[in-house]
C-alpha cells in the first residue's frame, strides 16, 4: 500500500540530522506495516498528479498558517477535496488538521486562548491519550459532516473524523520527546510564553500514547485503501 505524505513544512535544520524531516518521522511512526511512502513536498511546490497517485496520504504539520496567503495553499484546498471525492483515506496531523477542516469548509484561527506545548491529554473516543501538541493555531468551526472525536479543555475540536475516509488530529502522534526537546531549543524561543517551555521540558520524560493513535491510522488507511 502506497501512503502518499503531503509534506507543508520542514523540520528545524538543527534536528533534522538526528530526527530526519516531517515525512521521516511518520515513516517511522507506520513502520512495520508494508506501506511503500512517497513524499510531495508540497511547500515547495511540489504536487502528486492526483489522488490516484496513492492508496492513501496524510498531510504533515507546518509553521504556517492554514488561512495565510502562500501560493501552495489553494493547490492543496483542491487536492484535499479531490481526495475526499475520491473515496480515499486522508490523515491530516496538526497543519494538516486545520487545512482539511478549512479546504472542507471550516474554519481556522490564531486561538485567542495562546500557545499548547507539549505532552497534554486529550480524550480520543472517550478513552484519555496523551499526545504532544505544539500550536497556537486551532480549528474553530467544523467543516460540515465532521464528527468530533478527541478534544480537551484547551482544545475543543483537536481530532475529527469526517465521513469515514477521513481522520484528523491537532497534537502530534509523530512527535517524540526529543522533538519537543528540539523546538523547544530552537523554535520556542520570543514565541512561547515562558510557563509553557518550562512546563513542557518537565514534561519530557513522560510517556506518551503515540503507538496507540498511530494504530488508529494504520486502520483507517488499511480498511479504506482501494
Amino acid at each position: 500500500m502506497r501512503i502518499g505524505i503531503l509534506q507543508t513544512g520542514h523540520a528545524p535544520d538543527e534536528v533534522q540530522g538526528e530526527l530526519g524531516d516531517y515525512d521521516a518521522m511518520f515513516r517511522r511512526l507506520l513502520s512495520g506495516q508494508g506501506f511503500d511512502f512517497k513524499t510531495y513536498n508540497v511547500v515547495d511546490g511540489e504536487f502528486p498528479p492526483g489522488p490516484e497517485a496513492a492508496d492513501g496520504w496524510l498531510i504533515t504539520g507546518s509553521k504556517h498558517g492554514a488561512y495565510e496567503d502562500h501560493p501552495w495553499i489553494a493547490p492543496l484546498e483542491e487536492l484535499i477535496r479531490a481526495i475526499r471525492d475520491s473515496g480515499l483515506p486522508l490523515i491530516g496531523v496538526c497543519f494538516g488538521h486545520q487545512i482539511i477542516a478549512q479546504a472542507l469548509g471550516g474554519k481556522v484561527e490564531k486561538f485567542q486562548g495562546g500557545w499548547s506545548v507539549g505532552r497534554r491529554e486529550y480524550t480520543i473516543n472517550g478513552k484519555p491519550m496523551h499526545l504532544n501538541a505544539w500550536h497556537q493555531d486551532q480549528v474553530v468551526e467544523l467543516p460540515p459532516g465532521a464528527q468530533v472525536i478527541g478534544s480537551n479543555d484547551f482544545c475543543a475540536n483537536a481530532a475529527l473524523m469526517i465521513g469515514d475516509t477521513i481522520l484528523t488530529i491537532q497534537p502530534h502522534p509523530e512527535f517524540t520527546s526529543a522533538m519537543i526537546d528540539g523546538l523547544i531549543r530552537h523554535r520556542a524561543g520570543g514565541l512561547v510564553p515562558p510557563e509553557l517551555i518550562d512546563r513542557a521540558a518537565a514534561q519530557l520524560d513522560d510517556p506518551t500514547d503515540n503507538a496507540a493513535f498511530a494504530e488508529m491510522m494504520i486502520t483507517l488507511f488499511k480498511e479504506h485503501s482501494k
